[in-house]
């Protein structure tokens, strides 16, 4: 059995002169990515491996996640990942070395939220800076094209910044 876990890049600046594979994090996206990195760590949801898309506001999502959360893991930049489709995806996340038990990729809608419902039938809503993670049928991550999984988490930084419920740190 396999773990992905499919994250979307965290809020980011919308400036028409900017192009888009080159647009910031907003301060709600820097916070955001902090959050997420420590509450998956503290959670013991950290990935042993991350695929990022080169988009900025991926990599910024990927680099402050991973930092913030102390995570001991690679980070790969797939080029693949920007602009990609649900196949494009399953691609890049086929070429994760095996001996990965759990994979974060963090890339973009409407792609990410179109693969968690191929792996899973599910419908999720993936706002930004959420985390799904979804148990796969898998042992090999080549097998990703015909795996079928079951959503474990679906993790957005308000449920640990908002209301009575925060981890401690964040």
């Amino acid at each position: 059995m396999k773990r992905l876990i499919i994250m979307r890049h965290a809020k980011s600046d919308w400036d028409a002169n900017t192009p888009d594979h080159e647009r910031p994090l907003n301060r709600r996206g820097l916070r955001s990515a902090r959050v997420m990195g420590v509450a998956l760590a503290k959670m013991g949801q950290a990935p042993q491996y991350v695929i990022t898309s080169a988009a900025t506001r991926a990599r910024t999502t990927t680099e402050i996640a991973v930092s913030a959360g102390a995570w001991d893991c690679p980070i790969k930049v797939a080029d693949g990942l920007y602009g990609t489709m649900v196949d494009g995806a399953l691609a890049v996340v086929a070429e994760a070395p095996k001996e990965v038990e759990t994979l974060m990729i963090v890339g973009h809608q409407p792609t990410w939220g179109q693969l968690a419902a191929h792996l899973t039938g599910a419908n999720v809503q993936i706002k930004t800076a959420t985390a799904v993670g979804i148990d796969l049928t898998i042992n090999h991550w080549t097998d990703i094209g015909k795996a079928r999984g079951s959503i474990v988490f679906v993790l957005h930084p308000r449920l640990f910044t908002d209301g009575s419920f925060r981890l401690p740190g964040i």
